[in-house]
């Protein structure tokens, strides 16, 4: 697959929450398992979304960047994986965090994520923490 197939562009959350809850409770409540109650809090009324969709419209990934530069929720369905969804997703999280004035573009990695988010230009700060059952670690930007 290459990007063609794909598109990703700012969400609404109200317009936009049907496709954004699909999506995160396949990845992070089916998947993952993460409870429920713990996917969804007030930060996504906050926050600036992205969606991923095909060329059918069929959204097929999500992120989030909170007001305080903090990339959160990326989450690309399993069919998607390895397609430049998520990549796509994270360089246009990175573009909006600047933009919105963020000094340093920071996450909470899935540690097996790690490696993904280091081809960014992220880096690992601290050592690894539970977050809704799985470990994390802070990651910051080194380079925008």
């Amino acid at each position: 697959m290459i990007r063609d197939e794909f598109c990703s562009a700012t969400a609404d959350w109200h317009h936009d929450n049907a496709d954004i809850r699909m999506i995160r409770e396949r990845v992070f409540v089916v998947e993952q398992r993460v409870p429920a109650h713990e996917e969804w809090d007030d930060q996504d009324e906050l926050s600036a979304h992205l969606l991923a969709r095909t060329a059918k419209r069929d959204a097929v990934g999500t992120g989030r960047l909170q007001p305080d530069g903090k990339i959160t929720r990326m989450a690309v369905l399993e069919d998607w994986r390895g397609k430049g969804v998520g990549e796509a997703l994270l360089e246009a999280l990175i573009v909006a965090a600047v933009r919105q004035g963020a000094a340093i573009p920071w996450l909470h990695a899935q540690v097996s994520a790690i490696g993904f988010y280091e081809r960014f230009g992220f880096a690992t700060d601290g050592n690894p923490f539970d977050e809704a059952g799985i470990p994390h670690c802070l990651m910051r930007m080194t380079r925008t």
